[in-house]
């Protein structure tokens, strides 16, 4: 099994909550199947990797822990001190990526909320034959980035009102400051015209130029049909925000977005899913692997050693077989 340092998520100052505190949940691993590094490096991070990588921490039973500069690699290893910035509780995976519910240490929140430090480098275990991550050893604060991940704690996409073109409220003979309301009433008002008229007068052709009349009717349709495009345009972007919102808060699981989705489809479908989020529970689904564990499997060099090894021309395994 090999132990991979060098792969980092960013931690941006957007990351801090407007309470101005330190993220409660942080990107670990960016979404796969495959995942590569800045320096060129790529690991397999699929569904199985997940899997794996939940249940080895379950089997555990202990938090991860988030240092500074890999200082549990580096430091504890010959004796040195290596204080914890935080702890990482649970895991979950959010649309392939995988992210830990953080509790921080009084100095780590500080010197994340501070920006002096701006990224989360994690390290992992993975299996030697086909490079697939299985499972999680710590993550460190740092300002050296490798992996380039989503931002964390993004802020819900803000949702603004509908607003009408001033040609479109002329095409409708209103003023600029007319509401929705008003518009679709104008539009419906359109319409029913039209068709009273061509009702009344089964054969109009005879007293009305049919280019006027069908001016008219034309009107009224791509009215209509305007203001339900722009109103399903705002609709669609609420549910979108709402549910990536329900995404990341666990609320939801990727594999029923969909589901969700559908049932937005209109207003009251959208209120419904909004008062279902606002009581459900956070969800964490809980692995059946936990009783397995990854088989041929190493430890991956560090940056020194890399460098020893491309000194000496050698390959990584060539190098890990010498140090055993």
């Amino acid at each position: 099994m090999k132990t991979q340092l060098a792969a980092n998520s960013e931690i941006y100052s957007s990351v801090v909550l407007s309470d101005g505190k330190a993220p409660d949940w942080v990107e670990l691993i960016p979404a796969g199947p495959t995942v590569t590094g800045r320096d060129g490096r790529a690991w397999l991070f699929d569904d199985m990797a997940t899997e794996l990588v939940q249940s080895n921490f379950i089997g555990r039973a202990i938090d991860l822990v988030i240092d500074r500069e890999h200082a549990t690699q580096l430091r504890a290893s010959v004796g040195q001190e290596a204080p914890a910035g935080a702890w990482v509780k649970q895991f979950e995976v959010r649309n392939g990526a995988l992210w830990g519910r953080v509790e921080w240490t009084p100095r780590g929140a500080a010197q994340v909320e501070a920006r002096e430090y701006r990224f989360l480098s994690p390290v992992f275990d993975y299996d030697l034959d086909n490079r697939r991550i299985v499972r999680m050893v710590s993550a460190a604060l740092t300002n050296i980035p490798n992996f380039i991940m989503t931002a964390l704690n993004q802020e819900a996409p803000e949702i603004t009102p509908v607003k009408l073109s001033a040609a479109f409220l002329a095409l409708l003979g209103l003023p600029d400051t007319a509401t929705e309301e008003q518009a679709m009433s104008a539009a419906s008002q359109l319409k029913t015209t039209a068709q009273a008229a061509n009702a009344e007068q089964p054969n109009l052709a005879q007293f009305v130029p049919r280019a006027d009349y069908d001016a008219l009717v034309g009107r009224a349709t791509n009215a209509e049909q305007a203001l339900a495009s722009q109103k399903k345009a705002v609709h669609d972007k609420e549910v979108e925000a709402v549910i990536t919102s329900a995404t990341q808060a666990g609320k939801i699981t990727p594999s029923t977005v969909e589901y969700h989705r559908a049932m937005c489809h209109d207003e009251a479908g959208l209120a419904r899913f909004k008062e279902f989020v606002t009581a459900a529970p956070v969800v964490a689904a809980a692995s059946d692997l936990s009783n397995k564990n990854p088989a041929n499997t190493g430890t991956a060099l560090n940056a020194e050693e890399q460098k020893v090894a491309s000194l000496l021309g050698m390959s990584e395994a060539e190098f890990i077989k010498g140090k055993a």
